[in-house]
C-alpha cells in the first residue's frame, strides 16, 4: 500500500474519532459498558448466594442440630428463622423462605446409634438460580457439620482418607474473577459491531457519505479507516477497564500476558468491525441495525463457550461455531487471562481469527463497494 494511501486512511480514521467524540450517546455507552457493566457482571453473578432466606424446624434440640443451625450465617444466608412445622407451608407460599430445613426428633441419637437418619430440605424452586446453587451448598454444609460432629465423638472411626481440593487458576473459586473478565470479552465483541455500524449509518443519515463519494478515496480506504479507528477506541477502553475495574476495583489477579491478549483482541476486532460494516450496509437506519445486531450478537456470545462450555453443546453446534470469531477469541482470552498461556498454546486461535477476519473483511468490502456504487 502506497504511503499516500496510508495517509488518507489515517486522516479518514481521525475524522471518525472526531465524529465519535461529538456523539455523547456513544461515549456514554462505551463508558457504561466498560465500567458499570463489567462491575455488575462480576459482583452480581446470579449463581452466587447472597442473603438467602432460610428457616429451620428443629424438632431434635440436640447439640448437633444447634451446630447445623449455627452453620448458616451471612453473607450467604440470612440468620435462620426458627419456626414450627405448621409455619412451613404458609411461609413458603408467600415467598418468605427460599429454604426450610426440617430436623426430625432423635436425629442425633439415631445418627450415633448407626440408624438411618434423615433431614428434609424444602426448596422454593421458583427461585431458579438460588434453588440449584443453594440446594448443593446446603447439603455440603450439613454433611460437613455431621462429619465434624462424628469425628469429635469417635475419632477412631474417622475416614482414613481426607479429600483435599486444589482449584487451579482460581483457588478461592471467586466468581467475580470469571464474571469481570468475560464481560470485558463480551463488551469488546458488542462495541466493535455497534461503533463501526453506527459510524457508517451516521454518515448516511447526515449526508457525509455523499461527500466521500466525490473525494479521491476508495471503499477500501473508507473501510480500513473505520476498522482501525473504532478498534483503537475499543482496545483503549478495554485496557482501562481491565486495569482500573478488574485489577483495581475487583482485585482480580491476571498472570497472563496483556500484550498477547490485546494482540488477539485486535484480530478479533478486525473480524467484528468488518461484520459491523456489513450489517450497516444491510440496514437503512439505526433501529434496523439494532435488530440485525441482536440477531447476530446473542448467538455469537451465548454459543462461544464464554457462558457454557463448548463440550456440553451438541456436536453440530460446536462444529458450526468454529466459523465464529467469538469462539476463538473466548478460547484465547480464557487461556491467556486465566491460565497464563503463551503464544505457543494459543497460536491456533490467532490463526483462526486471522483467516475468519480476512474472509469477513473481503465479504464486507464487496458489499460496501456495491452499496457505494448504488449511491453514486
Amino acid at each position: 500500500m502506497k504511503l499516500k494511501s496510508m495517509a488518507t486512511i489515517w486522516r479518514l480514521g481521525i475524522k471518525e474519532l472526531w465524529s465519535l467524540w461529538r456523539d455523547p450517546v456513544m461515549l456514554a455507552l462505551i463508558a457504561f459498558s466498560f465500567t458499570v457493566s463489567v462491575y455488575t457482571a462480576a459482583t452480581a453473578v446470579p449463581e452466587t448466594l447472597h442473603h438467602v432466606s432460610i428457616a429451620i424446624v428443629d424438632e431434635d434440640h440436640s447439640p448437633l442440630s444447634q451446630q447445623i443451625t449455627a452453620a448458616f450465617y451471612p453473607p450467604q444466608f440470612i440468620a435462620p428463622a426458627m419456626i414450627s412445622h405448621r409455619e412451613v407451608d404458609p411461609g413458603m407460599d408467600i415467598g418468605r423462605y427460599s429454604f426450610v430445613l426440617n430436623i426430625p426428633p432423635n436425629f442425633q441419637r439415631d445418627l450415633l446409634a448407626g440408624r438411618n437418619a434423615e433431614i428434609q430440605i424444602n426448596v422454593d424452586a421458583t427461585r431458579m438460580s438460588q434453588a440449584f446453587t443453594g440446594n448443593g451448598n446446603i447439603q455440603q454444609i450439613i454433611q460437613g457439620e455431621i462429619d465434624t460432629f462424628l469425628r469429635e465423638r469417635n475419632p477412631v472411626q474417622a475416614a482414613p482418607v481426607d479429600l483435599v481440593l486444589r482449584a487451579r487458576f482460581n483457588p478461592g473459586l471467586e466468581k467475580a474473577w470469571f464474571g469481570g473478565l468475560m464481560e470485558i470479552i463480551n463488551q469488546i465483541t458488542m462495541l466493535s459491531i455497534i461503533l463501526t455500524g453506527a459510524a457508517l449509518i451516521r454518515e448516511r443519515e447526515h449526508g457525509t457519505i455523499e461527500h466521500l463519494l466525490v473525494m479521491p478515496v476508495t471503499p477500501l480506504q473508507i473501510m480500513l479507516s473505520k476498522v482501525w479507528s473504532m478498534s483503537l477506541v475499543v482496545l483503549a477502553a478495554a485496557a482501562l477497564s481491565l486495569n482500573g475495574i478488574v485489577r483495581g476495583l475487583l482485585h482480580v489477579p491476571i498472570d497472563g500476558s496483556l500484550p498477547l491478549f490485546f494482540c488477539g483482541a485486535a484480530l478479533h476486532l478486525f473480524a467484528m468491525t468488518s461484520m459491523g460494516t456489513y450489517l450497516a450496509t444491510l440496514a437503512r437506519n439505526m433501529p434496523q441495525f439494532g435488530m440485525l445486531m441482536m440477531l447476530i450478537l446473542l448467538p455469537l456470545q451465548m454459543l462461544s463457550g464464554g457462558t457454557t462450555p463448548r463440550e456440553s453443546m451438541p456436536a453440530p453446534v460446536q462444529d458450526l461455531m468454529l466459523a465464529a470469531p467469538t469462539t476463538h477469541f473466548v478460547e484465547l482470552g480464557q487461556a491467556i487471562l486465566y491460565r497464563g498461556a503463551g503464544f505457543d498454546v494459543v497460536w491456533p486461535s490467532f490463526l483462526s481469527l486471522l483467516i475468519i477476519g480476512s474472509i469477513m473483511f473481503a465479504l464486507s468490502l464487496r458489499r460496501f463497494r456495491s452499496a457505494i456504487n448504488s449511491m453514486a
